[in-house]
């Protein structure tokens, strides 16, 4: 059929810098973080899509209560089970080893790194802990990349995805230089001409993409606050309760493609119902390309005249 097009191996939500709180509690006694995130869950949900992982790239919580963690464990399994998919977690700044440790994996922290490494029907997901315990920017310890050194010596058969959360990626703020991720040179040399398909990283609070040692990096923006890069001269950074946003990833054999998906639903304007789907496939590719592509077709002309406001 003309609409046939690959199929992605692996379907991956990306999410990052929930900042829980306990109790009822707003950050910033505004952003109420807790509706935000089950407000998303609930999307993800009512897309009917087949998830194979959440990944949540640091910053849990805002700071490290333990209740936090047991709050988004206790949202979030139950309908990643639903989806089909699998939760992998990763350590941010914001967050503490041992309340992390004890609160999503039932364990004791001893204080060490927590990198761990999952296997997605084929496609390996490293989580890999770029916290420095008491500061905020990002590094990653001798013994963390011979770990992941050797992890990556035995290729995976989809290929591999690291997830971080200090991303290693330039940023042209320079307050958000001073807390990036430290001794990037050491990380390029283990990954490059690895079987990394792509990094995903959180940290900065707003989404932007780049490349690291010849890979992809994808940054998710935030569930709880974003940076508007788009601010006055008159202020380093400012921080704002809109635009919150999360990322698909879609993984292919031959690419991995990274979608920008807002947190909130918005006032529909025009919605294609999925029947047409289904009426496409009925039709040949010319047929297609007349009813969809020309310009004058009675599809497009009912389109022209509702964005125009004729109607």
């Amino acid at each position: 059929m003309f609409f046939e097009e690959p199929t992605p191996t692996h379907v991956i939500a990306h999410i990052s810098d929930t900042h829980l709180l306990g109790g009822g509690r707003k950050l910033f006694s505004r952003v109420d973080v807790k509706k935000n995130l089950t407000e998303l869950l609930e999307r993800l949900r009512a897309t009917g899509m087949t998830f194979d992982a959440l990944v949540f790239t640091g910053d849990l919580a805002d700071v490290a209560e333990p209740e936090a963690y047991r709050w988004i464990r206790g949202q979030v399994e139950p309908i990643a089970q639903e989806l089909g998919a699998r939760v992998i977690w990763v350590m941010g700044n914001h967050d503490e080893r041992e309340p992390y440790a004890r609160e999503l994996f039932d364990e004791e922290s001893d204080g060490s790194p927590h990198d761990r490494v999952y296997d997605i029907n084929g496609l390996r997901i490293i989580s890999l802990d770029s916290t420095v315990p008491g500061y905020h920017h990002g590094e990653l310890e001798d013994s963390q990349l011979d770990w992941l050194t050797a992890e990556l010596s035995t290729p995976a058969k989809h290929g591999t995805v690291l997830a971080l959360h200090h991303p290693p990626i330039r940023s042209h703020n320079p307050l958000v230089r001073m807390i990036e991720l430290f001794r990037q040179d050491k990380l390029e040399k283990v990954l490059r001409g690895s079987d990394v398909r792509t990094i995903l990283g959180g940290h900065l609070h707003y989404s932007t993409f780049g490349t690291f040692a010849g890979i992809p990096v994808a940054v998710a923006s935030a569930t709880c606050y974003t940076v508007d890069l788009g601010t006055s001269k008159d202020s380093l950074m400012t921080a704002v309760d809109g635009g919150q946003s999360i990322q698909l990833v879609h993984v292919y054999d031959d690419t991995v493609v990274h979608t920008v998906v807002p947190v909130d639903e918005f006032p529909q304007l025009a919605a294609y119902p999925s029947a047409l789907r289904a009426l496409a496939d009925t039709m040949d590719e010319t047929q297609i390309i007349e009813m969809v592509s020309n310009k004058a077709s009675e599809f497009n002309q009912a389109e022209s005249k509702s964005s125009a406001g004729e109607y």
